[in-house]
């Protein structure tokens, strides 16, 4: 499916901000299916509300980068995205069903303009060339293009709260981190360079040279390794945040994080050779993460306490300083079985939890690991 900018005379046409239809929901889901397997995968997991709200987020995006990629000027696409955003977010979405969709769940979830602004900005880095002169320069980029839409995606399953939102920014960075790892190659052959410049000077590498001729060596697999290792990082560090989410979300989100580490596993089996081919997790291994994400999502117990990294820092203050919707975010409608039965889950898990903290704070023990848990809701 493509969806092209609407000329001039649609734009006169506007509809109001409306509860998403089954077939923009269709449209949305069908954007996913066919634009990211692993996010696909992960997302069949997660409550059909989250679900649904998660399609439209991702239909939006995929739309907005493809508009930006695809398009041959790229300054007037990124002009026309935006006007589509101030209409979105004006509940006079364009008559697409992409837009349609999208200006219901940012209405109904309160998620900050600054978020898909962000992404647009993103985008605008790309459109330009932008290239990144350390570390701090490539996450800045992250923070944009990933760390904004895991930011929204935490808004959607009613989480808030900024040490939540910290860790979601983490995994966000990490992903993309690993996209970066695993394209190298393929970047670099269609003029693009995300790695730091300063990594590759650093293993005597020359960014205009490997640009010019991309080639693997032993000095790209220094800089790729080290990338991969401070993805890893963030991977460890954003199972923090995962744990904290609805119950009936862990599953899904963790299976994203399990995925998405893959990638570095396989780019790592290769010898970090992103650039004679490129990584790919098979389906069976992506069914094997998603059995995993199912039956082993992280429970409450280790906190983390670190700031959200300063490139990412703004993203948690525009949530922060933008209040919900009176009406509980995780408000479940009556004809909605699936999400009825998820939220009582939440409920009972999450009185399980604290319940099981008090006893063991009360008897002066260590709380249970998450597989001695397991067994004892398990019966």
């Amino acid at each position: 499916m493509q969806n092209s900018l609407p000329d001039t005379d649609a734009k006169a046409e506007a509809t109001p901000a409306m509860p998403a239809r089954v077939d923009d929901l269709a449209a949305c889901r069908e954007l996913l299916r066919n634009g990211s397997r692993s996010f696909y995968t992960a997302s069949m997991v997660l409550p059909p509300t989250v679900r649904a709200a998660a399609c439209t987020l991702y239909a939006f995006c995929r739309v907005a980068d493809d508009a930006v990629d695809l398009g041959v000027d790229r300054v007037a696409a990124l002009a026309g995205l935006r006007e589509r955003l101030d209409r979105a977010y004006a509940g006079r979405p364009m008559p697409d069903p992409v837009d349609r969709a999208f200006a219901e769940t940012v209405e109904r979830y309160a998620v900050p303009r600054a978020l898909p602004e962000a992404l647009l900005d993103g985008f605008a880095w790309d459109a330009e060339g932008r290239r990144y002169q350390d570390f701090s320069g490539v996450v800045a980029y992250s923070a944009r293009v990933a760390a904004a839409v895991g930011a929204m995606m935490t808004v959607l399953m009613g989480m808030r709260e900024p040490e939540v939102l910290a860790r979601a920014c983490d995994l966000g960075v990490a992903m993309q981190l690993s996209n970066i790892a695993r394209d190298v190659g393929e970047d670099a052959r269609a003029g693009r360079l995300y790695l730091p410049l300063d990594w590759m000077r650093e293993a005597g590498l020359d960014p205009d040279a490997f640009l010019a001729e991309p080639k693997f060596d032993a000095r790209l697999a220094s800089v790729v390794k080290r990338l991969i290792n401070e993805a890893d990082k963030l991977y460890v560090r954003s199972e923090a945040g995962i744990a904290r989410l609805p119950l009936s979300c862990r599953p899904g989100i963790w299976a994203a994080r399990l995925i998405y580490a893959e990638i570095n596993r396989e780019v790592a089996r290769r010898g970090y050779d992103s650039v004679s081919s490129r990584a790919v997790v098979s389906a069976g291994a992506k069914a094997r993460l998603l059995g995993r994400g199912l039956a082993q999502a992280p429970l409450p117990g280790r906190n983390e306490t670190a700031p959200p990294l300063p490139e990412v820092a703004f993203l948690v203050e525009a949530i922060a300083s933008t209040p919900a919707l009176r009406r509980a975010d995780s408000e479940v409608a009556w004809w909605d079985v699936h999400g009825q039965i998820a939220m009582m889950i939440d409920i009972f898990a999450s009185v399980s939890e604290r319940e099981q903290e008090r006893i063991c704070t009360t008897q002066g023990i260590a709380p249970m690991g998450r597989e001695s848990l397991q067994r004892l809701r398990a019966g």
